[in-house]
């Protein structure tokens, strides 16, 4: 097993709170962590059509058979549960009881709100980071094969690794979350949004192609969301006496997914491919997202453009002020590369950024600006967070 950097605040967690919940996109690892932190739990799966069953029907049955605890997998899908559960953790001071993981983070949600505030804590656990990989080599290999763990737990082939996973996704996972009847469209509309990473979401143009309203498409972007496979960063509020985009950029929280939704089949293909540099970006900014969350915080970034096309790929709140973060796909560093970031810290008076790019050596400028290669990305994180 890899270990994962989540551990050490899952582990905190449970000291502190009655019960935690690891939630995160489907096969990004959660089970193998709880049931590997949690041993001493007994395992139990509700994906399990028994088991769904005997929790639906008998509830107060079905908890008294893990008075001491549980590891509730994929919980969301006996949302009577949470009720029967509160009663529980409120007759206990006993912390780590129950370790709750789950797929669907509305429905999830939804529960946990209604039964279990102030009772449980959130932690998401996104596939693997690079840090946890120690990638550090083979970039295209990286953006193609994507960070599911199966990928590199199983001998088996990301191509249709991801064929599977986008099906499956969208004949089951899709109707648990919404009764969407029309799936054909509905994959139409995620393939097209792969299509825009990196790019301002706008839902008008967005709902022509796929041949539905703009209030589909914004119930769907939701779906999608809830769902881990795709994140909206919304532009920071600061305008600095300029108008500023207020519309959201769509990402998805693993370049694989969105390589098999564009057709990619290898990495010669991806290395020509129109929207290799915008995987590139998407790459970057999910690893800064995925050391938040590692982290037990939420993510704090942005993105800044001004109405004259002046744009900063991040910018982080941290609680020494505003960061900038700008990510090249380009494997030489150039003049290109700084102008954006130099503009943003001339009109915010910053006095230092960071620069991600494609390419393999280190750069302290005097400027005030670092150049950090792709796979120190998590030294990166910690230039602008602090560790």
């Amino acid at each position: 097993m890899i270990n994962r950097d989540a551990q050490k605040e899952v582990i905190k967690l449970s000291k502190q709170f009655k019960a935690v919940a690891i939630v995160g996109p489907r096969q990004s690892g959660k089970t193998t962590l709880a049931r590997h932190v949690f041993n001493h739990l007994p395992y139990v799966s509700l994906e399990n059509p028994d088991t769904r069953n005997f929790a639906l029907e008998d509830p107060r049955g079905f908890l008294a058979q893990y008075s001491s605890g549980a590891i509730l997998d994929e919980a969301q899908r006996a949302p009577q549960l949470f009720s029967y559960l509160q009663q529980i953790l409120d007759e206990s001071s006993e912390t780590g009881r129950f370790i709750i993981t789950g797929s669907n983070n509305f429905l999830l949600q939804e529960s946990i709100s209604q039964s279990l505030a102030g009772r449980i804590a959130y932690i998401y656990l996104l596939p693997f980071s690079l840090s946890e990989l120690k990638k550090d080599s083979d970039l295209a290999g990286t953006l193609f094969k994507g960070l599911y763990p199966p990928i590199y737990d199983q001998p088996v082939e990301a191509r249709k690794w991801y064929t599977d996973y986008i099906r499956t996704y969208i004949e089951r996972d899709v109707r648990q979350i919404k009764n969407i009847t029309d799936l054909i469209a509905f994959e139409r509309f995620l393939r097209l949004c792969a299509g825009r990473i990196g790019q301002l979401l706008n839902m008008s143009s967005l709902a022509i192609e796929t041949g539905v309203d703009s209030k589909t498409i914004a119930s769907w972007i939701g779906v999608l969301e809830s769902s881990f496979i795709t994140f909206r960063l919304h532009p920071h509020h600061v305008n600095f006496n300029k108008r500023v985009v207020k519309m959201a950029k769509l990402y998805f929280y693993d370049t694989g997914v969105a390589c098999a939704l564009l057709g990619i089949e290898n990495v010669r293909q991806l290395n020509t491919h129109y929207s290799r540099g915008s995987i590139f970006e998407n790459l970057i900014v999910t690893e800064f997202i995925k050391q938040r969350f590692n982290r037990g915080f939420s993510h704090n970034l942005f993105f800044w453009r001004d109405n004259v096309g002046h744009e900063v790929d991040i910018i982080a709140e941290t609680p020494a002020g505003l960061v900038p973060v700008e990510i090249k796909a380009g494997q030489t560093i150039t003049g290109d590369f700084f102008k954006n970031l130099q503009y943003w810290m001339k009109i915010s008076n910053n006095e230092s950024g960071i620069i991600i790019y494609a390419g393999n050596q280190a750069q302290e400028r005097s400027t005030g600006i670092r150049v950090v290669p792709w796979y120190l990305v998590s030294d990166a994180y910690s230039t602008v967070f602090g560790g």
